[in-house]
């Protein structure tokens, strides 16, 4: 079984014990998720799916406290916003903006891309190369600035 996995179990289990229903339910979304998949695709998931999982749900966390606060619900919006640093907790370190760019750096010279056009072999190479330590959005962005 994956550590994030067990990790993931042991923190609802002291969530439970210390009584803490934020977490307690934060984290049972997550494993419902995360079970989900494994019994569509009959596997055991290793951490990198897991950590895709946990990138999945953050962003979906974002994007509903991004509607939330348009509608005027501040009361569903920090709800999301918490959950989603809740998440966060179970991701590798980030990359600083100075990492991401030395590495999306690195990589152009790699592949020898000169301009916007070649953006797709790049944003191919770096997603798999910096997955889990930096986001699909963050990688574009650094990517267009530097060719761009």
């Amino acid at each position: 079984m994956s550590q994030l996995k067990i990790q993931i179990q042991n923190d609802i289990k002291s969530a439970m014990k210390s009584k803490d229903k934020f977490k307690r339910d934060t984290l049972r979304l997550l494993a419902s998720a995360m079970k989900q998949i494994e019994v569509d695709e009959r596997k055991e998931l290793s951490d990198a799916e897991i950590i895709k999982i946990i990138q999945k749900q953050i962003k979906q966390r974002n994007e509903s406290a991004s509607q939330y606060k348009d509608g005027g619900r501040d009361d569903l919006y920090q709800q999301e916003v918490d959950e989603a640093k809740l998440l966060e907790e179970y991701l590798p370190t980030q990359l600083s903006d100075e990492e991401l760019s030395s590495k999306i750096q690195e990589l152009i010279t790699k592949v020898g891309a000169t301009s916007l056009k070649d953006m797709g072999k790049i944003m191919g190479l770096a997603s798999k190369e910096l997955q889990g330590t930096a986001d699909g959005k963050r990688i574009n962005i650094c990517v267009k600035s530097i060719l761009g």
